[in-house]
This record gives C-alpha cells, structure tokens and sequence, in this order.
C-alpha cells in the first residue's frame, strides 16, 4: 500500500475528454490522459483492501492493488510485467472495458472509486512508449499446430499465449484485417486501430502465422482444417444480429448496427469496401433503435457524418440515476450512463415500443412508435412518430452465425444457440475442437473475451501435452 491515507488525503480525478465542438470534427481519440503525477496521486488512493473486490469485478484477474502500487512507487516497468502477467491487451481494455472492477471498488459505496481504469491504460501506454513490450518467443518449440478461428480479442489472446508455450499457431481471420467488433464495430474515436496492428506485429514476431480473408466454412473447408491440425479453436464470435421484425422492416434505410460502423472504420483505415451501397448518417434523420454501447457508437459515428438529429430508444424503462449501493455492490449496477456520444447531441427516450415503419418510394421517413408498459408491449393511446431516414437496429446480438463452419463441422449447440462447451476445458462435442469467446459464451465484453482466449490457451495446451505452465 504506497500511501496509507492516500484514499482520505486525495480526491477522485479521471481523464477528460477533448471538447464536444473539437472532437466531431474528426475519427482521432480524444480522451486525455492524466500525465505520470496526476497518474500515480490516483494510485494512492487504492487502500489495498484485505479482500480487494476489484478483483470480483475484473473478468482476467488484474492483480490490481499490486500494480497501483508499483506506478504510486514509480516501478513503472515492474507494473506492466504485472498487468500483462493477466491480460494480454490491457490498451484495448484500458479503452473500451466499462471497468466493473471499478464498480466492485471499496471506495465506489461513496461513489469515488480508484480510477483503475485510467492507470492501466497509463501502464501500457508507458509500456509501449520505452520499448518494453518485445515479442516473447519460446524457447523450444512442440511440433504442435493449432488453428484458430476468428480473429476478435478471445483468438487474439489464445494465439499469443499458444505462441509463448511453443505451439505452431496459426490464426485465420475472414476479414482483410484482426480485431473482430474491436477493429469494425468499435469506432475509431474510441479505440484507434493502431494499437491492434503493433499487438499483430508483436504475434508475428512471436511466432503466430495470420491468414486473412479466409472465411472456414465458406472460403475454406472446416473439416479439411480441423485433419491438417492437431488442435482447432473457434473463437468466430457471435454474429447474428438481433432483428426488428415490424411492418416496413424492408424498407431502404433500415440497417443492423454492423453494417453501418464497419463501413466508417474500413474507410478511415482505407481499406477497400465490402458493398458498393455505402450506408451514411449524412444530411439526415437518425433514429438509432438499442440503448446499449453499440447504439453509442451509432450515435457518435452519425454526429460524425453530419447528421440533422440523432435519436436513441430504447424499449426498457429509464434506469435510475444512482443504484442502491446497499442493494448492489460490489456487482455491476443497473443505473443511468451517459456516453461521450451521448453528450455530442443525441437525444435519449426509454420505455419505447416499436410498431411500424412508414416512408415513401420503398425509403423510410418515419418511425410509428407507442410508450412500451411493464409487458413492453404498446400501451393502447400513446402513439407517437419519429422522423427516421435512417434506422439503425442495435438490439444486440442472438448468437454466432450457424450456417457455414459450425454446421459443417456438426459441433452441438446449446440451448441459447452459441457453441456447447464448458469453461473447465473448453472442448467441443468434436474430438480436439474447442471454442471460447463470444461464440461460446454470448455477446460479451472484450475482457470477457480475452479471459476466455488465455482459459482456452491452457486447455488446449493441456490437451496436447497433457500438462500445462499457461496461467488460468
């Protein structure tokens, strides 16, 4: 504990965001750090606590209070050698995890946690700026091949940590490029995708091989994959887009989520377009139906575009603005939260049913709605229309896409739709397929997803050596 009143001598300060007015105006982060002072006043405030619930809340198992240690005591580098002795790619978690190991904080029942957060990011932001973080290569190789499958954080983390025990890994990505929904459904304004090409270059000195625009399952034949290697691993994700089944769905300018933020980031990285149809915010009315992370991301790209009005609904009631600490810590609450895009100018209405679409010559103009009750179903005399030119269905996703590698490889599916395996071994009902990730777990969070990538690791090397050093 590197200052023993830290926590009562020291007030709660997070990074900021670039002003509203600036940040529009481009795709770039804007988020500003705190500065190596400002960084290690707040990891003074952690008190070390004798059962230390952040670690409840922390899906890979940051040892957190030890590394709020080292950065209060300036052992910089000796915290990243922590960090990353649990997580993989603590940038892309410093940036886009909702941080329930802040909400787990013994310091967030008064509402200041320790900005955790905010100090791994600083951590491996340092790390990569003095060159610390070099390719770990082993020093003796298996003869073992391992394919993965899907090129999202669960596929990322499993071929590095398969890389580091020796294995041949080899990664196959349908995409032109790795990073699954962090590289096409997160927007580059909040993560920008610089940081997954140095983690690549960094596997590829460790030895992983990356196959890109191979599609198994439709490109390449999944069972020829699964004979040529020892070990497979499917970490695909979980695809299937949650639909809107109302009269007018057919409509022009109704679209899922993922059709419209991959297309932004594939143009800011200048990478080639998959459709011809681009789908843009530009000039127009925006209705953005889901309230969740992805409908902020709708939000901040269609502000981006040019926009006339963007409006976000949501089906469920309005959460309240604070939880019940009594009731819900140190678990993740169900209270208010407003986004960075939602302080660019979106407007936000909650208990919304859906009903039809209207519009003229096949394209929508307009969204029938009705106020949703506690069945959320239409409450009879509370009809109201929205303007839409554009609808944006982010509702989430159901499960992975079956058609294609998961049907003909035969692998069972649980009852939710997503791959059956266990978290013990991470073994499919096919002899030596696994699956982690959201293809086997349901639409999650990065951390999630790289938790399960590192578990899967270790499996699947315990499976192929019958022992494993690989942590858990």
């Amino acid at each position: 504990m590197g200052k023993i009143t830290g926590f009562l001598e020291i007030d709660r300060q997070d990074r900021k965001y670039g002003p509203a007015a600036d940040r529009v105006r481009n795709y770039n982060e804007f988020v500003i750090p705190l500065g190596d002072e400002g960084t290690k006043n707040q990891a003074a405030r952690c008190m070390n606590c004798g059962i230390p619930y952040c670690h409840n809340g922390c899906p890979v198992n940051n040892q957190i209070p030890d590394w709020n240690d080292l950065v209060y005591n300036n052992a910089w580098e000796e915290a990243s050698r922590n960090l990353h002795s649990t997580n993989n790619f603590p940038e892309f978690t410093g940036r886009v995890c909702p941080a329930p190991c802040e909400a787990s904080c013994t310091l967030n029942i008064d509402d200041n946690p320790v900005t955790i957060k905010t100090i791994e990011c600083a951590i491996v932001d340092k790390a990569w700026e003095n060159g610390w973080l070099k390719p770990i290569i082993a020093p003796e190789k298996t003869g073992k091949k391992v394919a993965i499958v899907g090129g999202g954080p669960a596929g990322l983390a499993a071929a590095q940590q398969l890389a580091r025990a020796g294995h041949e890994v080899h990664l196959f990505e349908k995409n032109a490029k790795v990073g699954g929904l962090m590289r096409y459904g997160i927007p580059d304004f909040k993560m920008e995708k610089h940081l997954i090409d140095r983690r690549v270059t960094q596997m590829e000195g460790e030895g992983v091989t990356f196959h890109y625009g191979a599609h198994i399952g439709v490109t390449q034949d999944a069972k020829q994959l699964v004979d040529s290697f020892d070990a497979v691993l499917l970490t695909g994700g979980s695809e299937k887009p949650r639909d809107l089944p109302i009269p007018g769905r057919e409509m022009d300018g109704v679209h899922f989520a993922m059709e419209f933020l991959p297309q932004q980031n594939r143009r800011n990285s200048k990478e080639a377009p998959l459709d011809n149809r681009p789908i843009l915010a530009t000039g127009k009315h925006v209705v953005v139906v889901g309230g969740g992370d992805t409908g902020s991301d709708c939000i901040g790209t269609s502000i981006r575009q040019g926009a006339l009005s963007v409006t976000q609904i949501e089906i469920m009631p309005k959460p309240p603005e604070k939880e019940n600490k009594a009731l819900t810590w140190p678990n993740w609450p169900m209270k208010m939260r407003t986004s960075s895009s939602h302080q660019e100018g979106a407007e936000r209405d909650f208990a919304v049913a859906t009903m039809s679409l209207a519009g003229a010559d096949g394209k929508v103009t307009t969204l029938k709605c009705a106020r949703a009750g506690s069945d959320f179903k239409p409450v009879p005399g509370t009809e109201f229309d929205l303007k839409a030119d554009l609808v944006l269905l982010a509702m989430g996703f159901v499960h992975p896409v079956h058609e294609g590698m998961l049907q003909t490889l035969g692998v069972k599916i649980d009852p939710r739709g997503n791959v059956d395996a266990n978290v013990h071994n991470y073994k499919t009902t096919i002899d030596k397929v696994f699956s982690a990730g959201d293809m086997r777990r349901g639409q999650s969070l990065v951390v999630w997803a790289i938790r399960e990538g590192r578990q899967a690791a270790r499996a699947v090397d315990e499976f192929l050596m019958g022992e494993s050093v690989l942590p858990r």
